[in-house]
């Protein structure tokens, strides 16, 4: 449930009951659904308006990141709902304090809900088009805030930059640095790279904003130095993946660590060979069949640590990416927070919003990432159909993890065809979509489905070129 949750719900009451009963029959079903909720990224609890600083200072975090509504006559820890004497009276109060208080100018939608015999006040902010806003009693440096968790926190100054840029409507990677010139990208390296998929030009270069005009010459862009630059830790100290295998399930006992400075499209190739390198197999008896699996699928922890560093706020200095290793799970942890106005429920339900246009571009054109927005579902799927939880999603600090644990709770799910392409794969030799389609019946376009499934629960490894390579064939994991 989003932040249009009052409006949704006051349409779906007035559909349901007659105008004569709307006002009550709407404030029993908003206070019942977001009572059943705990406070979060995008709904606040609130006693009183007896401290409206707090009030004041939730409604700029919300305006900032992916607004939200506050609730005001319900206590916060026993949810006991309290009311608001004088509603009207507070209402005015309100909407007053944030007239006066909040710069830019705010406009939130501010309700009356009727619950029994008391009445409370919901207050419905959206994402903003003009942040970031801020108290103007603290000034713009000190009094923005943004939503973290269910906290309000003081944003910080590369934070508050970065609000500033969704009003350019200008990514930060897409930016042009003006005191470099072409020939900071090493272009052999990239070009090389680039040469299984595509002949790449001057051209191909600046439409993928590698490179930029700017004033009269070319010059690179922020995310054509942090992918193929010559000296990109010179500016981007922190642009390499940190990864590590753990004894237990704490950092106390470090086993095997890396530190992958290669060019982000190989750093992400050699991560990938990290981990396998640390994940154990398991045998799992079905029947009178024994199948060797990963313990976690190789798909899900692809699409972690790809999603990690397109997303990644290469703007904060202090932390790389970083990959953990436990006995029990994985962590893969990026600097940056969801891009503003996203919630860990919208990237769940596949809306994405790109921190990073021209590493994402780049990325797909080399096919390590697919359709944007479509990550974490696959790597949720993938988990849930090898019979793992799905992975947990956090933002934690001013950084965005992901863990995926490797406790079973279900059978991975097989049927009799999957255990027929497993068991024809049981001799360790590499088959073609073709091949198989003909050993178990089904056409091509069926067997490349079943195949692809597999392949995305660690069963099976795709061998080729790419997902769309014609000649790829499929071997035993």
């Amino acid at each position: 449930m989003g932040f249009g949750t009052v409006r949704l719900m006051r349409s779906e009451a007035r559909k349901r009951c007659g105008e004569e009963r709307f006002r009550v029959e709407c404030g029993v079903v908003i206070l019942v659904e977001l009572l059943k909720r705990n406070e979060g990224k995008t709904l606040e609890f609130k006693r009183d308006l007896s401290s409206p600083e707090g009030i004041l200072k939730c409604l700029v975090a919300f305006a900032n990141t992916a607004g939200g509504i506050v609730v005001i006559g319900v206590e916060d820890g026993s949810k006991r709902v309290r009311g608001v004497p004088g509603v009207l009276a507070a209402e005015e109060k309100l909407a007053n304090l944030v007239s006066d208080s909040i710069r830019p100018r705010l406009i939130p939608d501010i309700e009356v809900v009727p619950w029994r015999k008391l009445n409370l006040l919901a207050v419905e902010v959206y994402p903003s088009n003009t942040r970031p806003h801020y108290l103007e009693r603290l000034g713009p440096e000190d009094g923005v805030f943004l939503r973290v968790g269910s906290t309000n926190r003081r944003a910080e100054p590369l934070q508050i930059e970065e609000l500033k840029r969704l009003n350019w409507r200008t990514a930060f990677d897409e930016r042009a640095i003006p005191d470099l010139n072409s020939e900071a990208i090493d272009f052999r390296a990239a070009s090389e790279l680039f040469a299984p998929y595509r002949q790449m030009t001057a051209q191909a270069w600046s439409t993928l904003r590698v490179t930029t005009r700017h004033q009269g010459r070319q010059v690179p862009t922020i995310g054509g130095l942090l992918l193929f630059g010559k000296d990109r830790f010179a500016r981007f100290p922190d642009a390499w993946i940190q990864a590590g295998r753990f004894a237990g399930m704490n950092r106390a006992r470090l086993l095997d660590s890396a530190e992958i400075r290669s060019l982000l499209p190989r750093a992400a190739e050699e991560a990938i060979a990290f981990i396998r390198k640390h994940l154990t197999h398991e045998s799992i008896i079905e029947g009178v069949r024994r199948e060797d699996r990963w313990s976690v699928p190789l798909v899900a922890i692809r699409e972690a640590l790809m999603n990690a560093i397109v997303h990644a706020d290469y703007a904060q200095q202090g932390a790389p990416i970083r990959i953990a290793l436990f006995d029990g799970r994985i962590e893969i942890e990026n600097p940056g927070l969801l891009p503003f106005g996203l919630t860990i429920e919208d990237i769940m339900q596949g809306i994405s919003k790109l921190r990073n246009r021209v590493i994402g571009r780049v990325f797909h054109e080399l096919r390590l990432i697919e359709q944007w927005g479509s990550g974490i579902q696959r790597m949720t799927a993938a988990c849930q159909e090898a019979g793992l939880e799905a992975p947990r999603l956090e933002e934690i600090g001013t950084h965005f993890r992901v863990t995926i644990s490797k406790a079973r709770v279900r059978q991975p799910h097989t049927d009799e065809t999957d255990r027929r392409i497993l068991a024809l794969f049981g001799d360790g030799v590499a088959r073609s979509t073709a091949a198989v389609a003909k050993h178990i019946g089904l056409s091509q376009r069926a067997t490349l489905t079943r195949l692809k499934s597999l392949a995305a629960r660690g069963l099976l490894v795709e061998i080729g070129t790419g997902p769309h390579d014609p000649k790829r064939q499929y071997v035993i994991a």
